[in-house]
C-alpha cells in the first residue's frame, strides 16, 4: 500500500517486513489493514509535530498486536502480572492496548517503554501523554478508513493540534460510552477531566 519502509534506528529486532508479518500473524486482514493505515497516520503526524517517524510507526503498527486475543488471555495476565484487579471488570477495549502490552513484551520481545506506553493509552488515554502517545491516540481515531459521525471534525482539529485532537476524541468517547450504558474506565474520565476539564492545562498545549 506504500513505499518500502526500512529501518534505521535499531528500535526493534526486525525489519518492517518481519514485524508486519508478526503482527499480521495475530490478527484478520481486515484488522491488520487498519494496523498498516494508522501505521502511515502515525508517520505522517510524527513528521507534522517533531516525532520521530520511525518510532511512531513501530508504535502505530503494534498498536492492535492483542486486539483479538481470548478474555481468558487477558484476565490471566492481569493476575499474574499483578496488575489493578479492577482491570479485569473492563473489556477489550481497555485490555488490548493496555494489557497487549505485556504480550509485546513477552512475544516480541520490543521493551521499548515509549511504545509500550503508546499501546497501553491508545484507547483510554492518560491525563498526561507523551506526543507519541497522543499520536497513536488520534492515528487508530482518525486513519483513513475510519468512516463515522465527528470524524472530519476529528481530523481538523488534529491538524490545528495533537491537543486540540485529543480533547475532541476524549469527549467524544465519553459521550459515546454514556450513550450506550457502558461502564467507563477510570482512566478515561481522568483523561476528559484533564484535557477537557481543565485540570491539566500544561499538558495540552
Amino acid at each position: 500500500m506504500s513505499k518500502t519502509i526500512e529501518y534505521t534506528e535499531d528500535i526493534v529486532p526486525y525489519s518492517h517486513e518481519e514485524l508486519m508479518a508478526k503482527v499480521a500473524a495475530q490478527l484478520t486482514d481486515s484488522r491488520y489493514q487498519h494496523c498498516l493505515r494508522v501505521e502511515q497516520t502515525a508517520r505522517k503526524l510524527a513528521a507534522a509535530n517533531g516525532v520521530d517517524v520511525e518510532l511512531a510507526g513501530i508504535a502505530g503498527l503494534l498498536h492492535d498486536y492483542a486486539k483479538q486475543r481470548d478474555d481468558a488471555t487477558f484476565i490471566d495476565l492481569i493476575k499474574s502480572r499483578g496488575m489493578a484487579p479492577d482491570l479485569v471488570a473492563y473489556g477489550n477495549g481497555v485490555w488490548h492496548g493496555y494489557v497487549g502490552a505485556e504480550l509485546i513484551k513477552d512475544e516480541l520481545h520490543i521493551y521499548n517503554e515509549a511504545i509500550l506506553n503508546a499501546v497501553r493509552l491508545h484507547t483510554v488515554g492518560a491525563p498526561y501523554m507523551t506526543k507519541l502517545d497522543q499520536i497513536i491516540f488520534m492515528a487508530d481515531f482518525i486513519e483513513p478508513a475510519r468512516d463515522f459521525p465527528g470524524v472530519d471534525e476529528a481530523r481538523k482539529a488534529t491538524a490545528e493540534s495533537l491537543a486540540a485532537g485529543v480533547r475532541f476524541q476524549i469527549q467524544h468517547t465519553l459521550a459515546y460510552l454514556i450513550q450506550k450504558g457502558a461502564p467507563v474506565y477510570p482512566q478515561t474520565l481522568a483523561t476528559y477531566n484533564a484535557w477537557v476539564g481543565g485540570v491539566a492545562p500544561e499538558y495540552a498545549n
